[in-house]
């Protein structure tokens, strides 16, 4: 089978390897779809923490069932999945209390241990999710819009909050989905008016602000008829931006980290306690998000069409995947598996 692999930052070769053969409680599935991701990217730029080469890359996953070992598992071949990527070992305190993503010995397809950037792959049979009417680059797009999903879950959001998602990259833009499902009021902030013309055409966000543009304090409470945001998400990764979303969320609000950096946050410790703010960190999903995503999709009350400016047949990744990664106008690339 065909295989991309990631020698070391900057450089992928294609390979032919054997046929992987699934072990008990495993299935083989083919690949038909990978969704490039800012993993992938910091990977291929050599700023993948906790990383080692050569890897084959690729989590954001749709594929098709072609063999099953797992006798407890309904699934058969032809069988379209959404795969879970999350590899955790059932046994630690995390696990034991239905936190699987926080597994102590979690192990990611495509960063601990090899990915989808080939045509085959073997996963646990619990990790597929199946849809009878999705497609593909649809399945391939659940693992993206599950980190927002889990997100917004964390943050307890009901209708009666209001919003401020902190930057409109993947990650941002599947908050704003999940937030616009819940119904609360939503402001979308990024320095990027590019992206932010994207949030008001492609998903109907009907309030935006550029804090480079538009820096006045009072500009985000107006947009919320007032008063400031009850739930703050941020989902940069950015340092200065992370400190800067301690600012944001009104007495007694929630903030939420969906994104992350290498390094230490401080902040200003008696402000913290006088807002009595509760701040939280969401990593990755969990596997009833998975469920609930596929359901709203197959629902329409999802719409995935927006998200996929580019894509790519995997024998043209080793030469592409660098100029499409540094496109400006990059949302979501999608591998095609033939």
């Amino acid at each position: 089978m065909k295989s991309i692999v990631l020698n070391r930052p900057g450089e992928f070769s294609a390979i032919e390897a054997p046929l992987p053969v699934p072990a008990p409680g495993e299935v083989l599935v083919r690949v038909r779809n990978v969704g490039i991701c800012g993993t992938d990217i910091h990977a291929f730029a050599g700023r993948q923490p906790f990383f080692t080469y050569p890897r084959i890359l690729g989590h954001e996953l749709g594929v098709e069932v072609v063999e099953s070992r797992a006798p407890g598992s309904d699934l058969k071949p032809g069988d379209r999945c959404s795969v879970e990527p999350y590899l955790n070992c059932g046994r630690c305190i995390a696990c034991r209390r239905g936190k699987p993503n926080c597994c102590r010995e979690l192990r990611v397809l495509g960063v601990h241990t090899d990915g989808g950037m080939r045509s085959h792959v073997c996963v646990p049979h619990a990790k597929l999710h199946r849809s009878a009417s999705l497609t593909f680059e649809q399945l391939a797009l659940v693992e993206t819009l599950s980190i927002g999903a889990h997100a917004v879950e964390r943050s307890g959001l009901d209708r009666d909050d209001t919003v401020l998602v902190v930057g409109a990259g993947p990650i941002g833009l599947g908050v704003i989905q999940f937030v616009q499902e819940a119904g609360a009021r939503l402001v979308v902030m990024d320095t990027s008016e590019a992206r932010l013309a994207f949030c008001r055409d492609r998903l109907g966000v009907s309030a935006t602000l550029n804090p480079l543009s538009t820096p006045s304090p009072t500009a985000l409470p107006e947009l919320l008829g007032g008063d400031p945001p009850t739930v703050v998400f941020d989902a940069t990764g950015n340092a200065a931006s992370m400190r800067a979303s301690f600012n944001h969320p009104s007495h007694g609000g929630r903030l939420v980290f969906v994104g992350l950096f290498q390094g230490e946050l401080g902040f200003d410790d008696p402000d913290f306690h006088r807002r009595e703010l509760t701040v939280f960190a969401s990593r990755n999903s969990l596997p009833g998000t998975f469920e609930h995503i596929l359901r709203l999709i197959e629902r329409g009350r999802i719409d995935t069409r927006p998200w996929i400016t580019h894509r790519l047949p995997l024998e043209d990744v080793p030469a592409r995947f660098s100029e499409i990664t540094r496109d400006p106008g990059l949302l979501k690339a999608m591998i095609e598996v033939p």
